[in-house]
């Protein structure tokens, strides 16, 4: 199963961010977590098959109604297993 880093940068904290990440994981079955970072973005760990995962960032790209996420990068990383989506 594909697992992807994705760092969200823009204004992306203090709007509820991680919740709708967190949502949007739930819907779509996708594992991993999101957590805010020290530099104002925010990081995304996602497993799931690649058709989720391309629509679970698809998402992460349009963000909740007050972000404004100006850049998503994305990074392949070892399968970790996770069960379900946390926020940390």
């Amino acid at each position: 199963m594909p697992t992807y880093r994705y760092l969200v940068s823009g204004r992306v904290q203090g709007v509820g961010y991680r919740y709708f990440a967190l949502k949007c994981a739930e819907q779509l079955g996708v594992a991993g977590f999101v957590r805010n970072t020290p530099d104002g973005s925010v990081e995304v760990i996602g497993e799931g098959s690649e058709e989720l995962l391309a629509e679970f960032e698809a998402r992460l790209k349009e963000g909740p109604s007050f972000a404004h996420v100006e850049r998503v990068e994305r990074d392949a990383l070892q399968k970790r297993g996770d069960s379900g989506f946390h926020i940390r």
